[in-house]
């Protein structure tokens, strides 16, 4: 009443202590109300995002130019005169080289194109980053990274931050265009060029070397040395194509070991930031965690889904999570979008609720009239049998049931219709049956009366053998 109530308004730990301890108290209250906040279901789906997050993972220093690359797609922007709607960016991992290229559609076709147009220029990369976008997930798109024997890396969904590099550089190409194209928006096509070349010319932050310096070995000729070679008269100095070989080679000798510091001592700078209010947080198989997906609906009703079972660790930061009734039961979430999840304290007399949060006992009622010797030794029954008074079924292997037939005749009832107000409950109670594991899926031909096989059973010829009990029968023709 103090917390859930409609009343109680939810609040937190602080507040809902202080107003118990206002009117009541018992041995080990404060506690009890921190366990009971803690498990609260609804306080646990509507949370905002954790602050603690996982501590950075650095990526790899590519030395190589155009060894790595990674792709992203900017849009839907205003459309242009051309008709062009998305900007596809590209940037070399190891120069910081950027490519943006403007396109009418993000289909797999147009993005195939411009990638061997690339390709063609600074020839075949062994890398390719991308998110899980449907034009770099194709089956063309991998059919074709393949051939030209490319590894395709990709990020963990809702994850961009593998991708920061192409991320961060979306953001600056976005307030570039903003500030120069015309105010209806069709020329931002033709603008992307001169966009480029600003960013090329320039220093990068973790290397100290502009990207187009670090790529051609030498400094673009840009406006101001327009400007400075008018001012002095003093064109440059003519050179061999040797001589301008061998400086270029002597250059990039030089300047590689001082990209390589400056991209290690970036990398330890952003991480000593980053890790700040990091915290490293494991998870086990077989654990309940609550995730956050984002929606594009209000953040006010936005709410963390779960609780779902994780299946595996993939890698430091990765866990496969298993989650029933979607269109992919299992996938991969970085643990930044994951959280514990607490078992609810279901209401119950303080002296059993207080039992059952500081001992991990099952909350049992117990008898008003028992005297504190009985209600010890029943704590000690329970902790024995806890198995026997969860509320989740089990599987029992003392005994099978074979349910005879007649041989050479398959079974078959044809579909009816479900009542729309039960739909939903059915659907839970499917799902909530197949994530305790009691049913599983069947791909038998028989389809015999639904209310009449209950459990988990498995059809084998004629004989259909139940391998466990369970008190709810099995809506639909589940074995």
């Amino acid at each position: 009443m103090a917390h859930s109530h409609l009343l109680g308004a939810h609040l937190g730990m602080d507040k809902t202590r202080e107003r118990v301890l206002a009117r009541f108290y018992w041995p080990g209250v404060k506690g009890d109300v921190v366990r009971y906040c803690q498990s609260c279901p609804e306080c646990q789906r509507t949370a905002r995002r954790p602050t603690a997050r996982n501590p950075l993972i650095p990526m790899p220093i590519i030395e190589v130019p155009f060894e790595r690359i990674a792709l992203d797609i900017v849009g839907p922007l205003p459309k242009t005169s051309r008709g062009h709607r998305y900007i596809l960016v590209i940037v070399d991992y190891a120069t910081r080289y950027p490519e943006a290229l403007p396109l009418r559609a993000t289909t797999t076709k147009a993005v195939a194109r411009e990638l061997m147009l690339l390709f063609s220029r600074v020839g075949i990369a062994r890398e390719v980053l991308t998110d899980q976008g449907s034009c770099f997930m194709s089956r063309v798109m991998k059919q074709l990274l393949s051939l030209l024997q490319v590894s395709q890396l990709r990020t963990s969904v809702y994850h961009p931050q593998t991708d920061g590099l192409v991320e961060r550089f979306n953001k600056t190409l976005k307030q570039m265009l903003k500030k120069v194209m015309d105010a209806d928006g069709k020329n931002w096509d033709q603008l992307l060029p001169h966009e480029l070349f600003a960013v090329r010319e320039v220093p990068q932050a973790s290397t100290g070397f502009s990207p187009f310096e670090l790529l051609y070995g030498r400094i673009p000729r840009g406006l101001l040395d327009l400007a400075k070679e008018a001012w002095e008269s003093r064109p440059s100095p003519h050179r061999t194509l040797v001589d301008h070989v061998e400086q270029v080679r002597d250059c990039m000798a030089q300047v590689w070991p001082i990209v390589r510091d400056h991209l290690r001592q970036a990398q330890q700078a952003q991480a000593r930031v980053y890790n700040r209010g990091a915290q490293l947080r494991l998870f086990r198989p077989g654990d309940l965690v609550m995730m956050l997906i984002p929606t594009s609906e209000c953040k006010f009703l936005a709410k963390w889904q779960g609780p779902y079972e994780v299946m595996e660790q993939v890698g430091p930061v990765n866990y496969r999570v298993r989650q029933p009734g979607r269109r992919k039961p299992t996938q991969l979430y970085h643990v930044n979008l994951l959280k514990q999840w607490r078992a609810n304290l279901t209401p119950a007399a303080p002296a059993t609720l207080a039992l059952a949060a500081r001992r991990d006992i099952p909350a049992v009622p117990m008898g008003e009239d028992l005297s504190p010797a009985q209600k010890q030794d029943l704590e000690e029954v329970i902790l024995q049998h806890q198995d026997v008074f969860s509320e989740l079924p089990g599987r029992t292997t003392i005994t099978q049931h074979d349910i005879k037939t007649a041989p050479g005749i398959t079974v078959r009832v044809p579909p009816y219709r479900v009542p729309e107000a039960r739909r939903n409950a059915i659907r839970e109670e499917v799902t909530r049956m197949l994530s305790l594991r009691v049913i599983e899926e069947s791909r038998s031909a028989w389809s015999p009366n639904p209310t009449a096989v209950s459990g988990s059973a498995t059809t084998s010829g004629n004989s259909t053998r139940c391998l466990s009990s369970t008190p709810t029968p099995c809506p639909g023709w589940m074995s």
